[in-house]
């Protein structure tokens, strides 16, 4: 009776540790079971250090706060009423025709209008001033080539993978798919990375708060000064090409892909889906 003690403990032990890895094993796969997951699609490399805690670090490793800045008095135009009016409705009416083209001519645009838009781009506000952006301008052919061989590469396992069939359904009606002729064809390229920190002159670490938003109304303002002058593009969030996108670029790894836009004139036989906004009252509530 005693020697069976020691093995009916052991037994028992067995038992338990197969019962906790089956449990384990079976909570995985419910996580990885459609639906299950709120947002399959999430870029990882977005993910990865998006959010820069300072405790996280040791302390010597960041710069401590600027000195004061100079204030100065602030210039600005103000109209009368009706130019007011006149004004904003021009330009609802501008940005109104905004479309994603997605059939873009491989006619050269003046440079001087990309640097322009991008400096427009750069005038977005920023937590703390801190500007986390870096716009890649892609001229060059066989560089194009390389993005779009690698976008490809990870977008067909987006769509038959990654994405799920919800959202693959769900852009059916607008007809795409893995293939991205545009990357080719298009003039320009522009890659917009988010810094997720910077660096002062001393080389220590320094806090870009708020740094997606601040990069997404840059973006904003981007699409909204290519409309103007009178380009087009089309938002492309590479899922799950920031990585080789990155390293292709020689970018830094502060730096997180956020948004590709191609950039040109639109192709004689261009075709987007007829689409309706929704109207003010479906988008705004006073209070």
């Amino acid at each position: 009776m005693f020697l069976l003690t020691p093995v009916l403990v052991a037994a028992i032990c067995i038992l338990m540790v197969w019962i906790f890895k089956n449990a384990d094993g079976s909570t995985e796969r419910r996580k990885g079971e459609p639906g299950a997951e709120a947002r399959p699609w999430v870029d990882e490399d977005l993910k990865d250090s998006t959010d820069v805690h300072q405790e996280e670090a040791e302390a010597d490793e960041w710069q401590e706060s600027e000195e004061e800045v100079e204030h100065i008095p602030f210039s600005h135009s103000r109209y009368p009423e009706k130019e007011m009016v006149k004004r904003s409705q021009e330009f609802y009416e501008l940005l109104n025709k905004r479309r994603s083209v997605r059939f873009i001519s491989n006619e050269q645009v003046p440079m001087e209008v990309i640097y322009n838009v991008i400096k427009a781009a750069g005038t977005a506000p920023s937590g703390a001033h801190t500007e986390p952006w870096t716009f890649v301008v892609v001229k060059d052919p066989d560089v194009k080539h390389k993005i779009r061989e690698i976008i490809e590469e990870e977008e067909e396992i987006n769509y038959l993978k990654r994405m799920g069939p919800q959202w693959v359904t769900d852009l059916k009606k607008f007809r795409t798919n893995w293939i991205k002729e545009y990357l080719d064809t298009a003039p320009v390229l522009i890659l917009i990375f988010k810094q997720v920190h910077g660096f002062s002159a001393n080389g220590k670490k320094k806090i870009h708060y708020y740094n997606e938003i601040s990069v997404s109304i840059s973006c904003g303002i981007l699409l909204a000064a290519l409309q103007n002058a009178g380009l087009v593009t089309v938002t492309t969030t590479p899922l799950n090409c920031g990585p080789r996108l990155r390293v292709l670029l020689n970018r830094p790894t502060n730096e997180k892909l956020l948004m590709l836009l191609p950039v040109g004139y639109p192709s004689e036989d261009a075709m987007v889906p007829n689409l309706t906004r929704k109207t003010l009252d479906q988008i705004m509530v006073t209070v």
